[in-house]
């Protein structure tokens, strides 16, 4: 290692509120490093930072991912409905 340094963000959108924050790593630094951070952040408090799925850049990755310097951790909430079945509830609202 080089001892650099990592500048990368974590953020959540929730319904109610949205978080992101900023947090600079050691070169070598995983996904799960960044979490970590998270989960002691009182910003995060109520978002399950340790078991919701995360990703980068809107792709789904496990926590051994390597960070790379800008990275954005990405931590998912919940769907709230089926994406097919709400579609279907709009089309038929719109037909009426």
């Amino acid at each position: 290692m080089s001892g650099r340094s990592l500048d990368i963000e974590v953020v959540y959108a929730g319904k109610e509120r949205s978080v992101a924050r900023s947090y600079r790593l050691e070169e070598g630094a995983c996904v799960a490093d960044a979490l970590r951070l998270a989960a002691a952040d009182a910003a995060f408090a109520g978002v399950d930072v340790l078991q919701a799925p995360i990703g980068i850049f809107g792709r789904l990755l496990p926590g051994s991912t390597l960070l790379e310097d800008g990275d954005r951790v990405e931590i998912y909430r919940p769907l709230e409905a089926d994406p097919k079945i709400a579609r279907r509830l709009r089309a038929a609202e719109s037909r009426r």
